[in-house]
């Protein structure tokens, strides 16, 4: 195995994040290893709810205001192949269990925002984002948001129990649209989910502009107990999904496979960098 390019490739990108962290350690950097609970100052009023200024946070209230109108029932999730407690194919389940294991191990205490992007250009990975978002909600101590930023694939609505419409894009190009106009429960309790919206041809100006970071930050900072999946575009055949990378604490690729081979995947690897890569997920 010593000699497969794609696994030579991995050990390099660990090797550089070690040397970072030596590095600033060195440099009298302060690197905790334990990172401190943000101190919460706010009331969740949920702002899919309500516009109330929030005083002080409490998260059996802030879960609490969690639609699930419509849950799916085993059945459902089986044939969709969303993962739920209990699932025969165990295995499957435990995997997404790992992925948020690591994920968590990595950012300590704190929230964050993970990217989910397909390296190939017809393969969609939003099946991958919505059940890591899932796994999230698995635990009943948070809540989870996918924020689907793909506007070139419709697959989101099959995944979920409520008919969606307008979405990210339609609240970015409009400024009197409120964040609770793109909010939709997913079928799955704790878990919701926003659409990409309609706009596509201008997504790439839409996902850079101030008003989409500013809702992204906003998506992430108002409950500490919220993980953000975003699904972006083919991070090989897209701009989007490199520009939606900067609203990422970390990035996932899903690998098709037997369609993409270790040279691609490398140089994508390269392409996005150390400081977010996470880990590559491979699809059957």
């Amino acid at each position: 195995m010593e000699g497969n390019k794609l696994y030579n490739a991995l050990l390099k990108t660990q090797a550089k994040q070690v040397r970072t962290t030596s590095e600033r350690r060195a440099n009298g950097a302060v690197v905790q290893s334990e990172p401190k609970l943000k101190e919460p100052n706010w009331t969740v009023n949920s702002d899919e709810v309500d516009g109330n200024t929030p005083t002080q946070y409490d998260t059996a209230a802030s879960l609490a205001q969690i639609n699930n109108p419509n849950p799916w029932t085993r059945d459902e999730l089986k044939a969709r192949k969303i993962i739920y407690p209990g699932m025969q194919q165990k295995a499957i389940l435990d995997a997404y269990r790992e992925i948020r294991i690591q994920l968590r191990d990595k950012s300590g205490e704190s929230n964050f925002s993970v990217m989910v992007s397909s390296l190939s250009r017809k393969d969609s990975s939003v099946l991958s984002a919505f059940n890591l978002a899932a796994t999230f909600a698995l635990d009943a101590s948070t809540s989870a948001l996918l924020v689907d930023c793909n506007p070139y694939d419709q697959h989101l609505n099959r995944l979920v129990s409520t008919p969606l419409g307008k979405g990210i894009t339609d609240y970015v190009a409009h400024e009197g649209m409120p964040v609770k106009d793109i909010i939709y429960p997913s079928g799955i309790d704790r878990l919701s989910v926003v659409p990409a919206g309609h706009l596509s041809t201008s997504a790439v100006e839409l996902f850079s502009a101030v008003r989409m970071k500013t809702l992204m930050n906003e998506l992430r900072g108002r409950y500490p107990d919220r993980y953000i999946v975003i699904h972006a575009p083919s991070f090989r055949f897209s701009t989007e999904a490199r520009i939606l990378v900067r609203y990422a604490d970390h990035a996932l690729l899903t690998v098709p496979f037997g369609e993409i081979t270790p040279e691609e995947v490398v140089s994508a690897v390269d392409a996005l960098g150390t400081d977010k890569f996470s880990g590559l997920v491979y699809q059957e």
